[in-house]
């Protein structure tokens, strides 16, 4: 187990750590002399942090790769109000050197009570071609190896191990309690998008020392992988309706709900609709969950707002702890002016 994390970056600030890191980005950049620098994106479980290394970068950058664990020397510092490393020495770990289990962060939920209650949720539909449907994918062994292992995204959002499977189990809770609101909604073909609509991500993700994308995901993207392996299953089942299978298809191809979000079509049925409406709610959600802790535990100096987040291009302010701090001295300095009040003789 590693000294050091990135999300305790606020405890050794102005230190020198010296720890193993997974490389989830790098660039080879030119100085303002025309020298080199290494520009270099830097990940264990608890986070993601950038680094630079300003010296020996000639000896050193063709020695590691994106997707190689290397150990460090670092300053741990501070620019532009985000925290970073500028390594002072830098080599690729050897074989055995560094812990997987330090890299990958992993859903903090029991995997087999998830996936059962997902399989309870299937066994749940009344209409019989889309419960084989969805069946066909969980009984799958590969599957559901990696649908229990997979993550939901790189970085965005349940980007963990187990983030799938988590993502698709808390969308399934949420339209069963939007559902019935609808009667216009059919509950079957909505928990139906639900499961498959992310499920080419167990194709389109890598995840060794850290999250990436795998060459099939950089080409086609997972709404293409999962479209396809939608149609492989649906080819053993010949009695599936074809009027059924629009719809699937259509929930997969629609649930980023916009063009510039990369959907190739807009969701034009009801359930479509609310798949991408309850996809994107839950996805932000969890994103404002892990800034707001990220920025509690990041040394953000009496900060109430959080630094600009990328994925909602805003800051963000935590309300429930907002409200704690100041409620019990707004509520005091009331209780104190009632107490001035004279009363009567």
């Amino acid at each position: 187990m590693k000294d050091f994390y990135i999300a305790d970056a606020a405890k050794f600030e102005n230190g020198v750590v010296t720890s193993i890191f997974a490389v989830s980005a790098k660039q080879v950049r030119p100085k303002k002399t025309g020298e080199p620098f290494l520009q270099l994106t830097l990940a264990d479980r608890s986070g993601q942090i950038e680094a630079k290394m300003w010296d020996n970068v000639p000896e050193t950058m063709g020695t590691f790769e994106a997707g190689d664990c290397v150990k460090v020397i670092a300053e741990v510092n501070k620019y532009n109000g985000r925290f970073q490393l500028v390594i002072r020495k830098l080599r690729k770990t050897t074989e055995g050197e560094a812990d997987p289990a330090d890299f990958l962060p992993a859903t903090t939920r029991d995997v087999d009570e998830m996936w059962a209650a997902v399989r309870g949720k299937v066994a749940s539909f009344t209409e019989p071609h889309l419960r084989a449907l969805v069946d066909s994918f969980l009984d799958d062994a590969a599957i559901a190896e990696e649908l229990r292992k997979a993550p939901a995204a790189k970085t965005l959002h349940h980007a963990w191990i187990g983030g799938l499977l988590e993502h698709i189990l808390s969308l399934m809770e949420l339209a069963d309690r939007v559902a019935p609101h609808y009667p216009q909604v059919n509950r079957d073909l909505l928990l139906t998008g639900v499961a498959l609509h992310d499920i080419g991500k167990i194709r389109e993700l890598t995840y060794g020392n850290s999250f990436g994308y795998s060459l099939e995901g950089q080409l086609l993207g997972h709404i293409t992988i999962g479209l396809g392996m939608l149609h492989e299953k649906i080819a053993l089942q010949p009695q599936f309706p074809p009027s059924l299978r629009m719809l699937v298809e259509h929930m997969i191809l629609s649930h980023h709900g916009q063009y510039e979000f990369g959907s190739p079509k807009l969701p034009m049925i009801p359930e479509a609709m609310m798949l991408h409406m309850l996809d994107d709610l839950d996805a932000k959600m969890q994103v404002m969950q892990a800034e707001f802790a990220r920025h509690q535990t990041a040394g953000n100096d009496g900060a109430r707002m959080t630094e600009w987040v990328r994925a909602m291009e805003r800051p963000l302010l935590d309300s429930a702890r907002y409200l704690e701090e100041n409620m019990a001295a707004e509520n005091r300095i009331e209780s104190e002016k009632a107490d001035a009040v004279p009363t009567e003789e």
